[in-house]
């Protein structure tokens, strides 16, 4: 490894003990630099990759909210504002009781680079708060948004930093969040917030698109193997809007999600979750009990397995990780390898460890697709509804999927060509570190020293 990068990386871990997401996150994208380092002194001369693993800002603030009783509650709500070198930062809130300094600085530090690689001008940035949403009625998560909007409200804009949603940041969330900033500002700035209702500036197929988009990356995986997503049986972590995308898109192509999982256990389907009833049901289910996907299973009279991760079953033929970070662990790794499974795709943010996605990528039978740029399409959108809000437009849902698709093309075009370039053949999650750092670091380069 060029020496460079592992004393940057030795420095990450050494300041940042406490926060091993964020190392993880850095170690994965700069192990895959060296090559690039290695041909281009500037890096280094201008000390590039240790401001580039610095976040320009990052706000910490305290939200106090009342609840149906009148009891006062007090939650920490943060804004990490990554890395503003193409565009303003962008990026979703995260409202779940796990979230912390940690996970909310690796997720800007990801979003810096996944945004790079859409091809458009947003930053990486990236919010949210230890608010547990479940539970709660509408009044109780309207005054919890009211009041952190307005601890959030003066750091953000449409040409400083655009907001969306994330867990537990539905358009419910949103419209919370965007009714608030309207009432402290006193004027319409629609595209400070993107995942709107259509009804004030949102775009279609926004709910579907990070899930609509992974199947368009994996297609362009297919077509590279001389395959065809037609009658591919898919396992799928999760199913929240990005699973639920999955699903939708799949069943559209000819394909099925056969497997998918909640916190309780997992779901075989073995016709697929592909008919009408059966997705707008994921939705009831996601929306009345999100801790729990037995009711499926009991509706639909097929298998449920209580406490457990599917991975490791050889009836699919894809196996697309969609929950959580470190959803996929070394011992879990093992078992997917050992499935005789031919493609592994990331989805949700960094939901494999370092120890395995290392060692799946070493499998020759199997090929990886890495997460940040497999789930771009969903930030993608909201670009392309920032752009709806400057023109005051709203594009078709057809003009979106299309130019959703068109982008997911071009993101594995581009990490192909980035990994080629560095004599490192058909290397997904290498080019697509590359290409994506490579953008932020030439704006960077071209912007001074600071």
């Amino acid at each position: 490894m060029n020496s460079y990068v592992q004393q940057v990386i030795n420095d990450v871990k050494e300041k940042n003990s406490n926060e091993p997401e964020f190392i993880q996150a850095v170690e994965e994208l700069l192990t895959s630099l060296s090559p690039v380092v290695d041909q281009h002194p500037e890096y280094e001369k201008a000390d590039l990759l240790h401001r580039m693993v610095e976040p320009e800002r990052m706000f910490t603030f305290r939200v106090v909210w009342t609840d149906d009783e009148g009891r006062v509650h007090t939650n920490k709500g943060w804004r990490c504002q990554f890395n503003g070198a193409i565009g303003p930062y962008k990026g979703g809130l995260r409202f779940q009781p796990n979230v912390c300094d940690s996970i909310i600085k690796f997720l800007a530090f990801e979003q810096t680079f996944k945004n790079s690689l859409t091809g458009l001008p947003i930053g990486g940035g990236k919010g949210g708060s230890d608010f547990d949403p479940s539970g709660k009625s509408d009044a109780e998560i309207m005054r919890f948004c009211q009041s952190y909007m307005t601890a959030l409200y003066r750091f953000i804009g449409p040409d400083v930093d655009v907001p969306a949603g994330d867990m537990g940041v539905g358009a419910r969330e949103i419209g919370y969040l965007f009714g608030q900033y309207r009432r402290i500002k006193q004027n319409f700035e629609n595209g400070v917030l993107t995942g709107k209702g259509l009804s004030y500036g949102g775009s279609l197929i926004r709910p579907e698109a990070t899930g609509y988009g992974a199947i368009y990356y994996l297609c362009e995986v297919l077509r590279h193997e001389h395959d065809t997503i037609k009658g591919k049986r898919i396992g799928v972590s999760g199913y929240g809007n990005v699973a639920w995308g999955i699903m939708k898109k799949a069943a559209q192509l000819g394909a099925k999600v056969t497997y998918f999982s909640g916190p309780d256990g997992y779901i075989h389907d073995e016709d697929g979750v592909i008919t009408e009833e059966k997705l707008n049901y994921i939705l009831e289910m996601r929306q009345n009990d999100p801790m729990h996907c037995r009711s499926y299973a009991e509706k639909f009279n097929c298998e449920f397995v209580e406490g457990e991760k599917f991975w490791g079953i050889s009836d699919v033929d894809i196996y697309m990780p969609a929950a959580t970070q470190n959803d996929v662990d070394i011992n879990s790794a093992r078992k997917i390898a050992q499935s005789g499974v031919r493609y592994y795709i990331e989805v949700a943010n960094m939901p494999t460890t370092n120890e395995a996605l290392n060692f799946l990528a070493n499998q020759s039978h199997i090929i990886v697709a890495p997460s940040k740029a497999v789930n771009a399409g969903g930030v993608g959108v909201s670009a392309l509804e920032m752009s709806q809000n400057s023109e005051r437009l709203q594009w078709t849902k057809e003009d979106v999927d299309d130019q959703l698709r068109r982008m997911m093309v071009n993101i594995h075009e581009t990490s192909v060509n980035a990994a080629r370039q560095y004599g490192l053949g058909y290397n997904l999650i290498a080019g697509a570190n590359i290409a994506g750092f490579m953008k932020v670091a030439d704006a960077m380069l071209a912007q001074g020293i600071f």
